[in-house]
């Protein structure tokens, strides 16, 4: 089952009209006797012309585009059939109204951004920052999807799923003009809404959350806000952070509402849906009588919430409160752990957590009692990026600890840390106490090389389910793998325990098979005290994404009474559905098929019908 990742050759892949490939990280796929579509990148000279048919389809790259600084360009539309990609009909976004100076510092800027491309188009990109890897095949982006109703449905949608199925991903609206990372593109929502009675009604729609630099780029008709990670490395990246701020400085664009693309996290809370990532503020999302998506604003929380959130808070499912964590990459305190009450009126006091260096933390865990957080060996070191290196760094003379805190601590005084060396989870599932041996169990995939996410690097990634005891009266830790066969040993990422039992002892873990890696073949259900593994797979050319469970309306005692929402697409078809499947026998009990394709993407949600009604 373990597959294994190789290098792919430094020049484009070659496609021809048998196969579709499919490249990211170091590995390159192909599915035979597939349809290959257009990923629908325009550039103002020439497009990435991976035509359907034809006999040589060499990429592209879009950094052989022209400067930046001529007019705006329209929106491209991905194509979600296998016919190329059309432009859209719609004018370009009429220019700002400036002023001579402001005219004036735009040519100027745009120029000096000109040259900074054809700079950068000399040197070739890492695998992690190109284009052509990041977001080709069914990571390529979508336009969006107003509401399709009556959707067709084989099999049959259990009564518990009555509601809407929602799930978040990064869908780049404008060309990148330099290097571009998965994680960058701009957060969009695709919905399944379900209204069960009798023969249920179906309805899809797709969204971009209305971000504030969504917004900024919209008006100005392309990319000026700098990537997180596919730009800011090197010396080029300090130039684009110079230039990002020259822009504000002359009035160019506006960052002080926020630069973030909330395309991770996705959270109801507060009768409110929330769209996250952990560089900003969330975004208060509506959806609509139809099973449409609306962004109603960058949400504050009555202006409680001062800086960011990171795309994972927890809900108690016991008390309902949310906790969470901001963490800052240039300024102390780092990170700071905060809680809102159950109905979001009153937050706690922030309580900074003593960090020596601005650590990447993009998950952390709960039990009944304690916070537990993680403080390992991905940094941030900005003086880096002076150097010619990357900001994001993996720091070897670290050693990796956790963090356990009261949920209620007003200060970090009380804070225990616990070292367990060579230990990087980019997702915690679940945390819980066991008092009989003063310990506290984490769930979490332990990812190597920590970093192989951000830069790229030879080794091949390895994810591996892991539970690890932090012993709260002796200090110590122990780390073991949960499967105990090296010869079953898969790559789990993506996934989550049932919801009404976060925080508690938990069997069952629900994970995606990231195999071939960062691709989603299946799930499986862990049992997290014997290791046994029972796998979903999607099927041949089939590829999906986090598994998200619904518990069943019923008091069942069974913790695996529930259904796994998935979206599924198949490579061969080029069609997208959502599948749902018994979470106790692993049988698919229905899918829904969509009307246009929906690209991998991160994080999920099911709300129910009766929460929909209650929003504010």
């Amino acid at each position: 089952m373990h597959t294994q990742i190789k290098h792919m050759a430094s020049s484009p892949p070659i496609l021809d009209s048998n196969s579709s490939f499919w490249a990211a990280g170091s590995k390159l796929v192909s599915c035979p006797n597939s349809s290959y579509v257009d990923v629908g990148f325009r550039s103002n000279s020439v497009s990435m012309r991976n035509k359907l048919h034809s006999k040589t389809n060499s990429i592209n790259c879009v950094l052989h585009s022209p400067s930046i600084s001529s007019l705006p360009k329209l929106p491209f539309q991905a194509s979600t059939t296998d016919s190329p990609p059309k432009k859209s009909d719609s004018p370009p976004p009429p220019p700002p109204h400036w002023n001579i100076l402001k005219k004036l510092a735009a040519q100027t800027l745009d120029a000096v951004e000109g040259l900074l491309i054809s700079h950068e188009r000399q040197h070739p990109l890492p695998k992690t920052a190109d284009p052509r890897v990041q977001i080709a095949g069914n990571f390529a982006p979508v336009p969006e999807q107003p509401v399709q109703n009556n959707l067709r449905v084989t099999g049959e949608i259990p009564s518990c799923i009555n509601g809407v199925y929602l799930r978040n991903g990064a869908n780049p609206l404008h060309d990148p003009v330099a290097g571009h990372h998965l994680f960058d593109g701009d957060g969009m929502i695709h919905a399944v809404t379900i209204k069960g009675g009798g023969e249920p009604v179906v309805s899809y729609a797709c969204r971009y959350t209305e971000t504030q630099r969504l917004t900024q780029e919209r008006r100005l008709g392309r990319a000026v806000f700098p990537k997180a990670i596919g730009e800011l490395h090197g010396h080029s990246g300090v130039a684009r952070l110079m230039l990002f701020y020259a822009r504000g400085l002359f009035g160019l664009l506006d960052h002080s509402k926020g630069t973030g693309v909330a395309n991770a996290g996705l959270v109801y809370f507060d009768q409110r849906l929330l769209a996250m990532s952990e560089d900003d503020l969330p975004y208060q999302i509506r959806v609509n009588p139809s099973g449409d998506l609306e962004t109603v604003a960058r949400y504050d929380f009555s202006g409680q919430l001062k800086g960011t959130m990171i795309a994972h808070p927890k809900i108690d499912p016991v008390t309902r409160e949310l906790f969470s964590l901001s963490y800052d990459v240039v300024r102390k305190p780092y990170l700071k752990f905060f809680k809102f009450s159950n109905d979001g009126a009153i937050k706690s006091p922030d309580v900074e957590i003593p960090l020596d260096v601005p650590t990447m933390i993009h998950d952390f865990a709960i039990t009944e009692n304690f916070v537990v957080i993680p403080d390992q060996q991905v940094v941030f070191k900005l003086q880096e990026m002076i150097k010619g290196g990357s900001p994001v760094i993996y720091d070897r003379n670290k050693i990796s600890r956790f963090g356990i805190l009261s949920k209620n601590a007003r200060n970090a005084d009380d804070m225990t840390w616990i070292e367990c060396p060579e230990t990087f989870c980019f997702h915690l599932w679940n945390a819980w106490e066991e008092p009989e041996t003063d310990e506290i169990v984490v769930i979490g995939s332990c990812m190597t090389p920590p970093d192989s996410i951000f830069n790229e690097c030879d080794q091949n990634l390895k994810s591996v389910l892991s539970e690890i005891r932090l012993n709260l009266k002796t200090g110590e830790s122990k780390k073991r793998p949960i499967i105990n066969s090296s010869e079953e040993q898969i790559n789990l990422e993506a996934g989550m325990v049932n919801r009404n039992r976060l925080g508690r002892k938990t069997r069952h873990a629900y994970l995606a098979i990231a195999e071939p890696w960062p691709k989603v073949s299946g799930f499986a259900k862990v049992d997290l005290f014997t290791g046994k593994v029972e796998k979903f797979i999607y099927g041949e050319c089939k590829y999906g994404g986090e598994p998200f469970f619904v518990p069943n309306e019923t008091k069942s005692e069974r913790e695996d009474d529930g259904y796994i929402l998935t979206f599924v697409h198949d490579e061969n078809a080029w069609e997208s559905e959502l599948q749902i499947i018994n979470a106790m026998t692993l049988k698919l009990e229905g899918c829904v098929k969509l009307p246009s394709r929906v690209p991998y993407g991160f994080h999920g949600t099911f709300v129910s019908c009766k929460d929909l009604e209650e929003q504010a």
